[in-house]
């Protein structure tokens, strides 16, 4: 049995989700779709008083790589038994405790099983240490469907997690929308997506997407869509998008929104592969690396007096310089997008940066948008943002000496370079004490892999 959810659908996307007044309920159905396989892993204007840090000043910051958290996520459906309470063993957990643990929180949840296969998902961190693992009672999605995930606990032992499906399913929505419409064509998703969320699945498509010879064409692949259309007082958001080739009945890659509290969510594939880098990277549509961090020559007229002819005359004198951000060369007004949400600290003119927005995200981290030609007239300090808005347009003002953005990514105030390896930043992590988050929605809104 497959049961049909209601979720409120605008016809009119915008940033957040109208009134129900203003909205029209339509049916959907959240479901997996029979033979499927496992998915390809994939290879990876309101100015402001005061100071801001100068774009060339040059601070000591911190080593970001130390924190190189990894997790390994394995999924599959593993065939239902009278021997259930031995999963974990049955699919390689080695771990006597949480063996026994297992056995006494299931022993009523596997009385209420559905069709002949366990959907699971579990992640390992170092040492092959349990990190997650989620379980359904059963391949088929209906309003009996119920998930269990485990986790460790900072004070020993184990966690378990209750989430029955139908309470979670209510606020989702499913689409499909053509792989060349999502790719080359995204305004025709005008009347299904905001346009914040067109952006932001283009752009997720594009990381996953795998333009090989031999691969399917276009017209036989679809994007299944899981979308949480939002309300008053939250975003719209995108959670789950899956590359289908239609023909063969095969999840051909995937990638599953994951919310945080404490830093901004991210998007990750079902092997725990993270596309947060690249967001983080990717402030416009159209863009050149104009230059990047290092020492950056400045040649200044100066007026001097000739000993010879005791004239005045001016001569170019050279100068270096420290540059942190990363300018990318583009034609003045080309839109500069958000790369994450946020909220505005600072909207206006500031020296060197000229125009200049700069968004405080959650942990502490912030974005500088510089050498704007202008805003969006929407925007206003202190009011939040959603990553993929448009926020302002490329141009020259300050210190420039050509059209381009100037983006700085920093903590704490520190300017930190996104493009270096060894800033292994927490925004493009997993972190362990995502797993059970991440597991569980693997689960909920991932096509079940059968045996």
């Amino acid at each position: 049995m497959i049961c049909s959810f209601t979720f409120a659908q605008t016809n009119n996307p915008s940033n957040k989700a109208p009134s129900s007044s203003n909205t029209t309920q339509s049916k959907v159905q959240v479901n997996q779709r029979n033979g499927i396989k496992a998915p390809k892993k994939t290879n990876s204007q309101q100015s402001n008083k005061g100071t801001l840090a100068d774009s060339n000043k040059k601070e000591s910051a911190p080593d970001y790589g130390a924190n190189n958290y990894e997790l390994r996520i394995e999924r599959g459906c593993i065939r239902n038994s009278f021997a259930n309470d031995k999963l974990p063993s049955n699919i390689g957990i080695d771990n006597a405790i949480f063996s026994n643990y297992f056995k006494n929180q299931t022993s009523t949840f596997f009385r209420r099983t559905q069709g002949f296969c366990i959907p699971y998902v579990v992640a390992y961190g170092k040492n092959n240490a349990l990190e997650s693992l989620s379980i359904m009672n059963g391949f088929v999605r209906n309003q009996n469907s119920q998930i269990l995930t485990f986790t460790p606990s900072v004070f020993g032992g184990f966690l378990t997690q209750e989430t029955n499906l139908i309470d979670q399913m209510k606020k989702w929505g499913e689409l499909f929308v053509p792989l060349r419409d999502v790719l080359y064509e995204t305004q025709r998703l005008s009347d299904r997506l905001p346009v914040e969320l067109a952006w932001e699945l283009n752009s997720v498509v594009r990381q996953i997407y795998s333009e090989k010879p031999n691969t399917s064409d276009l017209s036989d692949i679809e994007v299944r869509v899981i979308v949480d259309f939002g309300d008053r007082d939250r975003w719209a958001q995108i959670w789950a998008v899956e590359l289908i080739d239609s023909k063969n009945k095969e999840v051909l890659a995937d990638a599953f929104w994951l919310d945080r509290n404490d830093i901004p969510g991210g998007f990750f594939t079902s092997s725990g592969e993270s596309l947060e880098r690249s967001f983080w990277t990717n402030p416009l549509s159209y863009r050149r690396i104009s230059r990047g961090v290092g020492t950056a020559t400045v040649t200044r007229k100066k007026t001097t007096i000739d000993p010879n002819t005791s004239e005045k005359v001016t001569v170019n004198v050279k100068s270096y310089i420290t540059h942190i951000g990363i300018d990318y060369a583009a034609p003045t007004g080309t839109p500069i997008f958000s790369v994450a949400d946020g909220k505005i600290t600072y909207l206006g003119y500031n020296g060197g940066y000229g125009n200049l927005i700069v968004i405080e995200h959650p942990g502490n981290y912030q974005t500088y948008y510089a050498h704007l030609s202008s805003y969006n007239v929407e925007l206003q300090k202190g009011g939040e943002i959603r990553r993929g808005m448009e926020i302002g347009y490329v141009g020259s003002t300050g210190r420039s000496t050509g059209p381009h953005l100037h983006f700085e990514l920093r903590k704490n105030g520190i300017y930190i370079d996104p493009y270096s390896p060894k800033n292994n930043l927490d925004l493009w992590t997993l972190r362990n004490s995502d797993a059970g988050n991440f597991t569980q929605n693997i689960l909920l809104l991932g096509n079940i892999l059968k045996p």
